[in-house]
């Protein structure tokens, strides 16, 4: 990530939000774009909360994930780089989380959360977030990048359609997101280049990384009825229609790295149900163990 991005999407945040937790990062230029804002006309507040959660899930288990290479990076500056990648995921997340434990109160029954009590409180299975975001890379940095790639180039087709969104939460959300995730996709598409186009060893890792990343693509097309309903509202995007595009990237990405595209069969489903409906691999609980440890065992702590 260069300079610039850094600067505008934490820097800023920090010197120009009266709100002292820097990453909060809202830094949104419409006013109704908060947090509290009314629930688009049509909408039921139980979707618009659980739509919130899916998308805040990625960004928070990913961020999570992605923070393990501080300390590990090969190189310093890819170490910062790394590092503020999951910073501007971290602050999508809690923004999205906040609009979420908001959205959540105003439904039937709804209590609502704060952003930390859905961060930290919750089990494996109240999470909403697609597996491509659970495993940990075990420090292979060819897996780092090949992760990155598939990530970013879904998440910025899906931030990209989301600028026009209903909510005025999640459209924020997508039009400071699209600069940030545009970054993210072009460091690792930079590095997918680098690695695959460069020595023997270098290639065979990064086709392997691949290989090992691609079984996760499918269920990132994969329609919920929550999105179905939401599209109909104007609110949230149907990730199916995201794929000729980002095969489309990915392709030319590989092609161009001189690496070969994997013909591997997708991770599946478990009568239908996948990260949306909240069935995840074991991986995600082995994360949630190191991300809630320290606000389970000091409840309501602040520093």
């Amino acid at each position: 990530m260069s300079g610039t991005a850094h600067e505008e999407n934490v820097y800023d945040a920090l010197t120009e939000s009266d709100d002292p937790r820097w990453a909060f990062g809202s830094g949104f230029e419409d006013a109704e774009a908060d947090i509290v804002a009314p629930v688009p006309g049509g909408t039921d507040p139980a979707d618009l909360a659980a739509y919130c959660l899916m998308l805040g899930d990625d960004a928070l288990i990913y961020s999570h994930r992605l923070t393990e290479w501080v300390s590990n990076a090969p190189e310093l500056e890819e170490e910062v780089a790394l590092a503020n990648t999951a910073l501007d995921l971290l602050g999508q997340a809690r923004v999205l989380l906040s609009r979420a434990g908001h959205v959540e109160g105003l439904a039937e029954g709804g209590t609502g959360r704060d952003e930390d009590a859905l961060a930290h409180g919750r089990e494996v299975h109240e999470f909403r977030n697609v597996a491509l975001a659970e495993p940990s890379d075990d420090l292979d940095f060819a897996r780092a990048i090949a992760r990155l790639l598939v990530f970013s180039t879904w998440r910025l087709a899906l931030l990209h359609r989301l600028q026009g969104s209903a909510d005025p939460v999640v459209a924020a959300v997508a039009a400071k997101g699209v600069k940030e995730v545009t970054y993210h996709r072009d460091h690792a598409a930079r590095w997918t280049l680098r690695l695959g186009d460069g020595t023997a060893e270098s290639h065979r890792r990064m086709q392997d990384a691949l290989v090992w990343v691609w079984p996760f693509l499918g269920e990132l097309f994969r329609t919920s009825d929550v999105e179905r309903r939401l599209v109909a509202a104007g609110v949230a995007v149907d990730p199916a229609d995201t794929h000729d595009e980002v095969h489309g990237v990915l392709d030319e990405v590989i092609a161009r790295a001189t690496l070969t595209r994997p013909d591997v069969p997708g991770i599946g489903t478990i009568a239908g149900r996948g990260g949306r409906q909240g069935v995840h691999t074991e991986k995600l609980e082995q994360a949630l163990v190191v991300m809630q440890s320290l606000a389970r065992r000091h409840p309501g702590a602040t520093w």
